[in-house]
């Protein structure tokens, strides 16, 4: 069971902390105050990066998820250089942007891999990529493989690391994997939520594995959290999604709390309720390291490590 975390609260602002959140949706119209197409606040966009580097998260990954957020996120990363950096891809949700583009497919995955080898300074992993058949409703599955596997092309030609999903795809991504695994260099399976047996078996592959609050909200979910070695594990927040909830198993385990303003009590410098954002890295970490049993500096230094071995242009 999840214990709750030592009150004394360990203070990160006074040692070499550097948290790498390897997940934000850099282009979601929520860090623009744009809920569902309405404006409901000003856009604090540059507050939300500044908050993030006042707790210590001194590296950014930008998830591109198409062709546009992929270029957009491309041009957040050259605005903020040596603090964001992108990934390039197409969700599988979105594969239906592929199949369907008026210049072809071929066109579409061609453009991608020239987003990537034009910035090569920018560019840390191909994807967001992979499987999804809990919300095949946007995309087929014979559609998202058939895509799926052209971006391990993309990987394998341009010797990147791949950024992956996987959500309750009954084993046939594992199965991909393994076919392909000795294409590609390296690769996370990022927002991972499935079980011990899949996990052991992706890291059997030495792929990294990805937690964040969706990864940890029910007791199921935090005992496959502990099986992780640590020498595979990175951690991400996926803002503004998967924040973790006070519902969630383990939130006890949480240290550092923000103010939040609901959206339409909105306060320029404060985090909003209900929008996940780079700075809450640090209450992933916190829940890790009660999981793991493993003090905050030492499992911050690893896990700087691995993303550092995973992703080799960040420093």
């Amino acid at each position: 069971e999840c214990i709750e975390g030592n009150k004394t609260k360990q203070v990160m602002d006074d040692k070499p902390v550097h948290l790498i959140d390897i997940a934000v949706n850099l282009t979601d119209e929520m860090f623009r105050g744009m809920y569902r197409g309405k404006q409901k606040h000003e856009d604090d966009f540059e507050q939300v990066l500044e908050r993030a580097k006042q707790f210590n998260v001194k590296t950014i990954i930008g998830t591109g998820t198409c062709l546009d957020t992929s270029t957009e996120t491309i041009q957040i990363a050259n605005d903020n250089e040596n603090f964001i950096y992108s990934t390039v891809g197409c969700h599988p949700t979105n594969c239906k942007l592929i199949e369907d583009y008026e210049e072809g497919g071929e066109s579409y995955i061609e453009k991608l891999t020239n987003l990537i080898i034009e910035n090569p300074n920018t560019v840390v992993a191909v994807g967001e990529c992979g499987l999804d058949y809990y919300r095949e409703e946007f995309c087929p599955r014979d559609i998202q493989k058939k895509w799926f596997l052209r971006h391990i092309d993309i990987a394998e030609q341009t010797g990147l690391p791949m950024f992956l999903h996987n959500r309750e795809t009954e084993g046939e991504f594992l199965e991909i994997m393994r076919e392909n695994r000795h294409r590609i260099v390296n690769g996370v399976v990022h927002s991972f939520d499935g079980s011990v047996e899949e996990m052991k078996a992706l890291v059997d592959l030495d792929l990294f594995i990805g937690i964040n609050g969706c990864s940890l909200k029910q007791q199921e979910n935090a005992d496959v959290v502990k099986e992780i070695p640590i020498e595979h594990l990175l951690i991400e927040t996926d803002a503004p999604w998967c924040d973790i909830r006070p519902s969630h198993a383990c939130s006890s385990l949480i240290q550092t709390q923000f103010e939040k303003k609901k959206v339409n009590k909105f306060e320029l410098g404060k985090c909003v309720k209900g929008r996940n954002e780079p700075c809450n890295l640090v209450q992933v970490l916190e829940v890790v390291s009660g999981l793991l049993k493993v003090d905050l500096d030492t499992l911050t230094k690893q896990i700087y490590t691995n993303t550092r071995r995973l992703f080799k242009l960040i420093k």
